[in-house]
């Protein structure tokens, strides 16, 4: 019984020292970025002797692997049970989420330190999936309940969704405000109902040239070209 107690005692410590250890590279993760964090520093301010964060963690990249997977909320898919509406709230909390919460200004260098690191590298695609799974639901469902045709490419919809923003918050730094995440919603809904079969005049010129097989008499072009 008393082994059992020290045990214990034991193991809220290492809780203790565990968390103090996360708590402080999270907050130089928020502040500086993942290059910014530092062991030496983590051990000073956290009390924890770096032997012991070791221990814990064999390496600085499964720290920060740890801590990293702390940002972020989960999100669950709202089902107001039209697409537009699915898609205006998804898209109005990620535009808030990039403006205010704090892995918006840590995602960068998570990609950044991603392209040198494997095992970041697999961190950060967990992250990905993590914040654009709402988005995979909520096509999804609009698939089920023939909103939008079958066989629609997910990864392209939410790109068209998420891609906008991400621009404007980490490249051109304009403003993330409700016109232009009402065009976003607008051009997103357009994209996700129209069929393939509904090809702007441009595209289905060149489609047809290129395989005139599709219905269409070929054009002198790719006549001459065939004959040649």
């Amino acid at each position: 019984m008393e082994g059992f107690r020290v045990a214990q005692i034991a193991d809220k410590r290492v809780e203790r020292s565990k968390a103090a250890v996360l708590a402080e590279t999270y907050k130089q993760l928020t502040q500086s970025g993942i290059s910014g964090v530092s062991i030496d520093e983590v051990s000073r301010v956290s009390g924890v002797s770096k032997t012991t964060i070791y221990r814990h963690w064999p390496s600085r990249s499964a720290l920060l692997i740890d801590a990293c997977s702390r940002l972020g909320n989960a999100h669950q898919a709202p089902d107001t049970g039209t697409l537009r509406g699915v898609v205006h709230a998804l898209v109005a909390n990620l535009a808030e989420q990039l403006q205010t919460a704090a892995w918006a200004s840590v995602y960068p260098s998570i990609i950044d330190a991603a392209e040198r690191d494997s095992e970041i590298s697999t961190m950060q695609s967990k992250l990905h999936k993590g914040f654009m799974a709402p988005f995979h639901a909520i096509v999804e469902r609009a698939e089920a309940r023939g909103e939008i045709p079958s066989g629609k490419s997910a990864a392209n919809l939410i790109a068209a969704i998420a891609g906008p923003l991400f621009y404007r918050r980490w490249f051109s730094k304009e403003a993330i405000d409700d016109r232009f995440t009402d065009a976003i919603i607008d051009a997103a809904v357009e994209a996700a109902m129209r069929r393939d079969s509904q090809l702007q005049p441009s595209r289905r010129k060149a489609r047809l040239e290129d395989d005139p097989s599709s219905g269409s008499a070929p054009t002198g072009r790719s006549a001459a070209g065939r004959k040649r």
